[in-house]
């Protein structure tokens, strides 16, 4: 049988998608965080099937309940908040069921900076102010940074940040990214995106770390800097302007 790594998407319910929802409502074992996937996404699961929450689970111990079920010819969804592609652990779990022999596939979800900005009501490439989004985090007691990736040292490209799990070093990113993309760099804060729980803080990058400690910001929030989350001048694209739609050959 098949372990199914689901991307849950960032917390409402209804933002788990078709695809994700139809292998939930199939598959007769479920892991999940239960300190991030919402109780209510279960609730799609078969009557009588099997939930686990890996929450407060090794590794190792996970695992073994998906290759537990394997053998016993069950399907497992393996949910993940967000989007299977980011911090999510996928790459450590597949390593281990590769070597146990077990078939996996991944199902996409919604990722948190989407849903994130979203919230914010704002596009993260405007143009003439910016094309690129740098998504990165900063380093814990669990992951550091690898060599040429910390913050710091990102920061020179001066291109739109997605900062996860670094909302508690709110003091030590900001030190990093002032001199690069200075004290006045709009910056702004969703925390539990699409949940009734959402937060939102919009501040200058200097202001960052007093209002996080105001609003007791420190988990599951999306930090992001740059000049698109408060660009008002800017000159339209080319794709949709009159000069393209009267071009020879243009389509109408």
């Amino acid at each position: 049988m098949t372990v199914y790594f689901i991307g849950a998407g960032p917390g409402a319910p209804d933002l788990l998608t078709l695809r994700g929802a139809d292998l939930l409502a199939r598959c007769t074992v479920c892991l999940y965080a239960g300190s991030l996937v919402p109780q209510e996404m279960l609730d799609q699961c078969p009557p009588g099937a099997t939930l686990v929450d890996t929450a407060r689970m090794p590794l190792p111990e996970i695992v073994d309940a998906m290759v537990r079920a394997h053998a016993d010819d069950l399907d497992v969804a393996r949910l993940h908040s967000g989007d299977i592609s980011l911090y999510s652990a996928f790459t450590e779990q597949a390593r281990r069921l590769d070597a146990a022999g077990v078939p996996y596939e991944i199902v996409p979800g919604v990722p948190a900076f989407a849903a994130a900005a979203a919230s914010l009501g704002r596009e993260l490439t405007v143009p003439g102010v910016g094309q690129s989004l740098l998504i990165t985090r900063v380093s814990t007691l669990s992951t550091d940074m690898p060599a040429g990736e910390d913050l710091a040292v990102l920061a020179q490209t001066g291109v739109t940040l997605a900062l996860h799990l670094a909302a508690h070093r709110a003091e030590a990113l900001t030190a990093d990214l002032i001199p690069h993309y200075g004290a006045d760099c709009p910056a702004a804060v969703v925390a539990f995106a699409s949940r009734e729980s959402e937060r939102i803080v919009r501040c200058s990058l200097a202001e960052l770390p007093s209002r996080l400690a105001a609003e007791g910001i420190t988990r599951t929030a999306v930090i992001f800097i740059g000049k698109v989350l408060d660009a008002a001048a800017f000159e339209e694209s080319y794709l949709y302007s009159a000069r393209r739609l009267r071009a020879p050959g243009a389509s109408h």
